[in-house]
This record gives C-alpha cells, structure tokens and sequence, in this order.
C-alpha cells in the first residue's frame, strides 16, 4: 500500500477546542489546553504515524481581529498553516455557535476557506453540551453550503468519535512519503514544552488581563548528571502593578505557580527538575517588535 502523508490544519475562533482535539488525536499533549480564550499563541506541530499514514498536525490560534501586534503574529500563524494544508480542519464550538454564524460568517474565517485549495472537514465540537437533534441540524445547514467534504459531530475532550476524526482525515490524505521518523511526535524542542507548560499554568491560575499580558522566557536549561535539571524562567509582564498580582502576598501566588509548573514538568520530561522563576516588566512588550522577535516571533527586520 503506497504510503499517504500531509499536513492538516486546524482552525477555529479562540476557544473552540483545536488544541484538545489533537492532543486527542495524537494521544499525547502537545498543545496546552485552558478554558480560556487565545491559549495559542503559535502553531503547533504534532505527527501521527502508523505504518501507512503520516499526519501532521498544525495547531493554530484562535482566529480573532487583531489588536496589538503579537495578535497579528498569531494571526500570520493562521494564515500560513492554512496555506501549508494538504487537510483543513475548521472547528465550531455548537455550545458557544449553535448556528455556525459566528465563525462561518467570521470575514477572515471566510476568506482562509475560499482561498484554500485543501480538502476541508468541519468539526463540530461539545455535541456532549446540547441535544442530538441541534448538531444534526447544524450539520445539515452547513452541508448546504457545500464547503466541506465532511461534517462530523464530536467531543474532543470525551474523546467521541476522535477515532472518526482521524478515519477521514486519513482518507484525504495525498499520497506521499513520510516526512519524519514513525517514533517522532513533535518538531519542537523541551525548551518550548518547558516555557508552554508555565505559560499554561498562569493562564490557570490568573484572571482579567494577566496571563494574557505575560510572555514567559527559557533563560537557562541546564541538563545535570548528578542532581535535578535547573531551569531559569523569566515570566514577562507590561506594567509594574502587575507585578505584585502575579508574585502575590508573601510570595504564595507565585511559589503556588512554581509548584504547580514544577510537577507539571516533571511529568512531561520524566526526569525532576529544580524551577526557578523571576519576573520582569517591559512595557507594551506585546506591540514592540523587537521584544518580540527576542521572543520567537516571526518578525520582519527593517
């Protein structure tokens, strides 16, 4: 059997589940998953092999109109992954958008569906939230539209019918030889899981404007044979009074979050780790493009 390989998108406005859904998918977690809004800041590439299918995953931001710069970043994200797609994948959350409008309707969601040549599925996500009969009428409004190949219900966070997911994805495949080794998961680095599982934590555990203000840096990661790891994380904010929210009374916020990214690292790389966190202030960091190309933005020299 020739082997089939490709690239497969994954769209959606903030917050409909893209991440759960691969993490779901590859049975692994790869992409950070909160139950707040704009979690993804940049795609996120996970593999998915058997012996005659390789699939490679690109999570993506939520798509939203940018604000600031860093948004825009993420939304050049979007649009490139949507040009990579051998498969696009756009996702609705039926509990948020039960008639699909808010995101079939989204000018930009539009415009990346009419311009992209990829075979294209729609997802509709958290069918365990409303009745059968709303996602089978959704579904069939949609199927009007003759945009997709496929339309299929599922719950990614329950896991059903991600099996389904990976079935159809599979049959649009192109064929095509695998691009990375069948025991590979990822292309990116443990410094990138490291930053993301921290970043992860603070969307948990802060509200209002800052996790979303916050941008957290590998400053060291020092492999050691003898004793733990040591990783130094600068956690970058945009104004001095959000300093003392995220350090907290006497310090606890901020130990509770260094415990808590602790252990989470600790599962994610199977070794312990010894976690030191700082914090510093650079204001309007979001919309300085220098400080974002430190960051691993993608930003044009001038």
């Amino acid at each position: 059997m020739q082997t089939k390989t490709g690239y497969v998108t994954i769209i959606g406005k903030p917050n409909v589940g893209k991440s759960t859904l691969m993490n779901a998918l590859l049975g692994e977690k790869i992409s950070i998953a909160t139950s707040k809004p704009q979690t993804t800041r940049k795609r996120v590439l996970g593999i998915l092999s058997d012996e005659n299918h390789q699939i490679i995953f690109l999570d993506t931001p939520g798509i939203l109109s940018p604000k600031y710069l860093l948004q825009e970043k993420m939304m050049d994200h979007v649009t490139k992954s949507v040009h990579d797609a051998d498969v696009l994948v756009c996702m609705i959350d039926i509990k948020d958008d039960p008639h699909g409008v808010k995101t079939l309707e989204d000018e930009t969601v539009a415009k990346l569906l009419e311009k992209s040549s990829a075979k294209k599925i729609l997802i509709i996500n958290k069918i365990d939230k409303v009745k059968p009969d709303e996602v089978k009428e959704l579904a069939l409004a949609i199927k009007e539209k003759q945009i997709f190949a496929d339309i299929l219900g599922v719950s990614a966070i329950t896991h059903f019918n991600v099996d389904l997911v990976k079935d159809i994805i599979q049959s649009h495949l192109p064929e095509h030889p695998k691009y990375y080794p069948d025991d590979q998961i990822t292309d990116e680095t443990e410094r990138f899981f490291v930053s993301e599982i921290v970043r992860e934590k603070i969307l948990e555990q802060y509200r209002d404007e800052v996790p979303y203000s916050t941008e957290v840096v590998i400053e060291e990661f020092k492999e050691r044979k003898k004793g733990k790891d040591y990783i130094l994380v600068s956690i970058i904010i945009e104004k001095e009074s959000q300093k003392p929210i995220l350090i907290g009374k006497k310090g606890e916020a901020i130990k509770n979050l260094g415990e808590l990214a602790r252990n989470a690292i600790d599962r994610f790389l199977g070794r312990p780790v010894y976690l030191e966190l700082r914090v510093k202030v650079k204001g309007q960091w979001r919309s300085d493009k220098h400080m974002l190309r430190q960051f691993g933005y993608d930003i044009e020299n001038e």
